[in-house]
């Protein structure tokens, strides 16, 4: 159609100022107008079919105009939002009503124009006869918008959303499942030993390792989730639908074992793991702030377990939590009150197995907690403020210790990285040598790879300083990941040690990982250096480190750290010789093997003593005379409910199988893999609420029970008293 059938039928009416034009000066106007881009006109018939359209519309788009004339207009154009929040066009014509700033595509050609459209519905009386519309280019302020909309959402270097767009998709997903009774699991993530990566590789190492961490995590978890990253070096997971704790954990281990393989930069080859907290809705929080709190605090807890763990949120990590940042928090007042305390753990020459090192331990003899060992106390350290003091303290203490010595042996103290970076070092390592009246080469310093990445000059410097003073120099952790050569031609080192992990995967896997320790074992003697391996439980791996090569050994096939006074005493007379024994394992932490829990038997609870708690089965103590075969239901704490058949029973004792596993919880215990649901639990009567830590017992509406009503089956007996190993 013509410009001038446009105008014609355009249904509006002459203003004054108007009638001063004539038509044909009307029409010279518009078509300047058209051709100028600013402005673009169509129109369409009753149908939706297009009747005009500025030939300018069609190049823009890129589509001849003799293929659009008589098209409908919603075949034309397509809405350019993809994610369909705006009406559809189809819609909006068919509405018979005016619109305006509708962004649209062309459905044909291959352009990226993005176009403006307004209509206005035409009558004729009554009668609807069709469209009169304008348009316009709004290509580049539309994929402005775009872009900064998307930023908004995502991660600008990753791709992944960000924390705004995780927290809202979050807060939407567990409204919905709220109302759904879904379940929906978060997991948040943190990176071990990034910041290290990124204050000595820099920021552009750090944001390419980055890049890939969101890689591999994305490959890593195959079922429907949404990834976002929080910021640094925090992640975020939403798993829905999702409450099975052995999948979870699955996952969770699929994850950090992902994440810990060797990364290639350009700026070199680096190793960082992964500390991963889980919570799980509604069953530790109801609401996305109150689940994302239980999943910040269980990931508290996975890096103060010693990192590259997970753990799953329980009702107990919030005081432990609480008592853990109070720990930190006293640290500096643990040194000036004379808290820490030293073990030491023999180091022993596996030729003659005879200990001629002994390296030092960190302790807290805390007046609340008691003992916190060495592991507890090193990721206590990890990160405080207080760390170049306590390193400071331990080197004195440790020359003050070994000054009364045999001259054969020496003392081995772990340097931190921030120590090592401190301008005091040197001058309190000599400080502490000759408060001692000790000589230098019987202290030997243990330095961490990661001190390379530091300021060069400096680095090169302080190693300088510390040969000059005679201390002896052992390279740590040695195929941790960052290993260069070059850290062997710069530095004096007198020893390697072997990075522990790879210690462990030579015996887990065998002759390709014991090829690399013997290569490290050649160039160590090709540099006339010793080679130490820690952290051997087992005869069968000491055999084969021996055959390697290893001169010095340490770990729980000798012994576990000991005291001051058992090293003086062990030292007194001969040498001291430690045979190597497969007897000795490494001793786990100490826990409560006795506790009270409630077994469920027909409508009726009684309190046992947990004796002990496996994967498929426990040991109780406290009822008389129950049958084999009889069933309980075992109440673990917090909503674990585990059925169990008895299977041995033996006056007061009973063996319990359960009838389906329990799986690992993350940090060597066990739990059940789904809980009470809190939905069944509003169904019974209770208010909708994350789980508490009470039993489980009894509910209103026969959940657990039959309301009480029979004579109980089973009496108690006159219970053991335990001690609490």
């Amino acid at each position: 159609m013509a410009l001038k059938g446009f105008l014609s039928r355009s249904g509006s009416k002459s203003g004054k100022a108007a009638s001063a034009l004539s038509d044909s000066e009307k029409l010279a106007m518009l078509d300047e107008l058209e051709q100028s881009g600013l402005g673009w006109f169509w129109a369409s018939d009753d149908q939706g079919n297009l009747t005009y359209l500025s030939a300018a519309i069609a190049d823009r788009i890129e589509v001849p105009l003799s293929k659009i004339l008589g098209q409908p207009l919603a075949s034309v154009f397509v809405s350019a939002d993809s994610d369909g929040r705006t009406k559809s066009l189809p819609l909006m014509l068919g509405a018979h009503k005016a619109f305006s700033g509708f962004a649209v595509r062309a459905e044909q050609g291959s352009a990226q124009a993005v176009l403006r459209l307004a209509g206005q519905p035409v009558r004729d009386g009554k009668k609807f006869i069709g469209f009169r519309g304008t348009g316009a280019d709004i290509t580049d302020q539309y994929f402005r918008e775009e872009e900064t909309a998307r930023l908004a959402k995502y991660d600008s270097l990753t791709g992944l959303s960000n924390r705004h767009q995780m927290k809202r998709r979050i807060e939407t997903t567990l409204t919905a499942f709220k109302a759904a009774k879904r379940n929906c699991a978060i997991m948040m993530l943190d990176l071990d030993k990034f910041k290290h990566v990124n204050d000595t590789l820099g920021h552009a190492a750090g944001d390419e390792l980055l890049k890939q961490v969101s890689d591999r995590l994305q490959r890593s978890i195959e079922v429907e989730c949404e990834i976002g990253r929080l910021g640094g070096d925090e992640f975020q997971v939403m798993i829905p639908d999702k409450d099975d704790r052995g999948e979870l954990g699955e996952i969770a281990m699929k994850v950090i074992t992902m994440l810990k393989q060797p990364y290639s930069l350009e700026e070199g080859r680096c190793v960082i793991g992964a500390s991963i907290g889980i919570a799980i809705a509604p069953h530790d929080g109801v609401s996305a702030d109150d689940v994302v709190r239980s999943a910040d605090l269980a990931l508290y807890a996975a890096k103060n377990g010693g990192r590259g763990q997970y753990r799953f949120f329980s009702g107990e990590l919030e005081n432990e939590a609480l008592f853990r940042r109070r720990l930190e928090e006293n640290l500096g007042t643990a040194v000036q009150e004379k808290q820490l305390f030293l073990k030491y753990e023999p180091i022993v020459t596996a030729e003659n197995e005879t200990v001629r090192t002994l390296e030092t331990h960190i302790c807290w003899q805390h007046d609340q907690r008691g003992e916190i060992d060495e592991e507890e106390f090193a990721s206590i350290l990890d990160g405080s403020s207080q760390v170049i003091e306590v390193g400071t303290w331990a080197i004195r203490e440790a020359c003050a210790h070994a000054a009364s010595w045999p001259d054969t042996v020496r003392v081995a103290v772990n340097v931190p990285v921030a120590l090592f970076a401190a301008d005091s070092f040197v001058d309190a390592v000599s400080q502490a040598l000759k408060d001692a009246d000790m000589p230098a080469h019987r202290l030997e310093l243990e330095i961490s790879e990661a001190v390379f990445f530091g300021d060069t000059n400096a680095v090169d410097r302080t190693l300088a300083q510390l040969f000059k003073l005679g201390v002896r120099l052992t390279l740590d952790e040695f195929g941790s990941g960052y290993s260069s050569l070059a850290y062997l031609r710069r530095a004096p080192f007198d020893s390697i040690k072997i990075d522990e992990a790879l210690v462990t995967e030579a015996e887990a896997h065998g002759s390709k990982d014991l090829g690399l320790i013997r290569a490290i074992v050649a160039l160590a003697g090709a540099l006339e250096m010793d080679t130490i391996a820690n952290g051997i439980e087992t005869t069968d791996l000491f055999a084969r480190l021996k055959e390697c090569g290893v001169k010095r050994m340490q770990g729980p096939i000798y012994s576990d750290p000991v005291s001051r006074e058992t090293v003086e005493t062990e030292l007194i007379g001969d040498a001291w010789k430690i045979a190597p024994s497969g007897d000795r394992t490494k001793r786990a932490r100490r826990r409560t093997v006795f506790r009270k829990i409630q077994v469920i038997h027909d409508d009726h609870s009684y309190e046992v003593t947990l004796r002990n708690l496996s994967k498929t089965g426990a040991l109780i103590v406290g009822l008389n005379d129950v049958p084999k075969d009889t069933q309980f239901v075992v109440d673990l704490g917090g909503g674990q409910l585990a059925v169990a058949t008895v299977i041995r029973t033996n006056g007061d004792t009973q063996g319990l199988e359960f009838e389906q596993s329990l799986v690992d919880d993350g940090s060597g215990g066990l739990c059940t893999r789904n809980r009470v649901s809190p939905y069944a639990l509003s169904a019974a009567g209770a208010p909708l609420a994350a789980l508490s830590q009470g039993d489980y017992k009894g509910m209103e509406g026969g959940l657990l029970g039959q309301g009480g009503s029979s004579v109980p089956q089973f009496a108690y007996a006159v219970q053991p008293k335990y001690e609490a190993a």
